[in-house]
């Protein structure tokens, strides 16, 4: 979406809708949940976790950062990463906000 396009939409739509783009792949689902599992900082263990290669990995690693999802400190020639806490909760914050409970529609016409 353009840049003009966006100010058509709140704040929280547009965070809502980066996360949801930056998490819309299985790999990074798999990523995030292998971040969660082991609760610390990884080290390069997601390649033989997941079994997708490391320029893979690399690249969606980079997509996470970039969103603010996890981020990363460099230890010799290695990278380590976890999820920031903070951007976790505020997304689980938006997430909740945005699933909120639907009613079951009462009207025969409806779909």
């Amino acid at each position: 979406m353009g840049a003009t396009k966006t100010a058509l939409f709140t704040k929280k739509q547009n965070e809502l809708a980066g996360m949801a783009k930056a998490i819309a792949h299985p790999a990074r689902i798999a990523i995030l949940q292998q971040l969660i599992k082991t609760n610390a900082c990884v080290c390069g263990s997601l390649v033989t976790e997941l079994g997708l290669a490391q320029p893979t990995i690399s690249q969606h690693l980079k997509e996470l950062k970039q969103a603010g999802i996890i981020q990363g400190t460099v230890e010799g020639t290695s990278v380590c990463y976890c999820i920031d806490p903070k951007v976790w909760q505020k997304y689980r914050q938006l997430l909740g906000e945005f699933f909120v409970t639907v009613g079951q529609c009462t009207d025969k016409e409806c779909c």
